[in-house]
């Protein structure tokens, strides 16, 4: 019998300084964020974040948009051999995709899910082994924050403001105390930092 007591559930995000995951355009407004995730740090921080995790959950916008980009880096030889790892890791590993429209799952070894996120988390806790990674996908983990289900947060922070768009850390979540475990400044002044929550 497999415990699952002590599986965690991670999540990962990169930031401006403002806290936002995107800028005034909308989703796809990530002027503010791109030129910072392929840093030495940022792909340190990104083995650090996928490493011991056998599950992937994604919302839907990014279960699509990644299809095509990290299956093309895994395929890809002379890519930086980190994010080989990263999308390697990705596309065999199991993948749950929260999604109310999606009636089918957009890559293999993953299965949609139209449920609330905390209850399909706490699902996965009783379920199965290994760490579980919510994979840059802020509709998963507002709820997940809400509902106290995270216990470690990956954050890549950005020496930018966006000035408007999507914030991470919405106002009326329940307080909570986090631990810093891990930082790194890159040479951009970007800082990728590890928390673990504090129960």
């Amino acid at each position: 019998m497999t415990d699952t007591s002590a599986r965690k559930v991670t999540a990962n995000i990169a930031l401006t300084l403002d806290g936002r995951y995107h800028g005034p355009g909308g989703a796809t407004d990530l002027a503010k964020i791109v030129r910072y995730a392929t840093t030495e740090t940022a792909r340190n921080h990104l083995t650090d974040i996928y490493g011991g995790k056998t599950t992937a959950v994604l919302g839907r916008l990014n279960a699509e948009g990644f299809l095509g980009y990290w299956q093309t880096v895994a395929a890809d030889e002379n890519a930086d051999a980190r994010d080989r790892g990263y999308a390697k890791w990705l596309i065999d590993a199991e993948k749950v995709v929260l999604s109310r429209t999606l009636t089918e799952a957009p890559w293999d070894r993953a299965r949609v899910v139209d449920a609330p996120a905390a209850d399909v988390i706490t699902e996965l806790k009783a379920t199965g082994a290994g760490d579980i990674l919510v994979n840059t996908s802020p509709s998963v983990i507002k709820p997940l924050l809400a509902a106290d289900l995270i216990d470690r947060l990956y954050l890549l922070v950005c020496p930018e403001i966006a000035g408007g768009g999507e914030r991470l850390f919405d106002d009326g979540l329940p307080g909570s105390q986090w631990t810093l475990t891990q930082q790194e400044v890159g040479e951009l002044g970007e800082v990728a930092l590890v928390y673990d929550r504090v129960r």
